[in-house]
Order: C-alpha cells, then structure tokens, then sequence
C-alpha cells in the first residue's frame, strides 16, 4: 500500500453546520506511526491525545496502528479495557505499550 492510500479524510459537520476535516493514518507497525508523527509535528506542529496531532497549518491528523479496533474491541472486557486505558494516556501511540496486557 502506498502512503497516499493509507490517508482517509474525514469530513463531518457540528451542530451549527460547520464544517470541519481531518486525516486518519492507518500504521501497520510502530516505525510507520514514528515516521507519520514525526513528520507532521515537525516545524510548528503540535501533539494532542489518544493519536490526534495538528500539522504546522493546523490539520487535523490521527496516527493510529492498523489493528487498534480489534484490541479495543477484543471479546475479553479486562483486555479491552487495558488497551482503552493505555490509548487515554498517550500521545503518540506506542505499539508495544498499548497492547502489553492484549498479548498475555
């Protein structure tokens, strides 16, 4: 898959019919999250929670490895718990952390 196809806008509108956009960036491992992350928090970007981030224009982007939903959906409420958990306390998303309690 090439970088282009990884990137799927997102267009919704609040309660005032305001339109607002942002980029969702699927990441198979944690060297494509480094690379995305890096990339746009670089020269004027800023980090926000749970793998949301803005580029130096002010885009919204998040940053999420592919196989997030299945862990936060996994049929075990104590490891999908765990992995909800882990995913409020990052920034960034650090593959190894998020799952740590997914893979026993």
């Amino acid at each position: 898959m090439s970088r282009t196809q990884k990137v799927k806008p997102f267009l919704w509108f609040n309660n005032n019919l305001e339109a607002a956009i942002s980029f969702f960036i699927s990441c198979a491992d944690q060297r494509e999250i480094d690379y995305y992350w890096d990339a746009l928090t670089k020269d004027g970007g800023s980090e926000g929670r749970c793998g949301w981030l803005k580029d130096k224009f002010g885009l919204s982007w998040q940053v999420v490895p592919a196989e997030l939903g299945t862990h936060l959906g996994n049929p075990d409420p104590e490891k999908s718990a765990y992995a909800m958990q882990a995913m409020m306390g990052m920034n960034k998303f650090i593959i190894a952390d998020l799952y740590s309690g997914d893979l026993e």
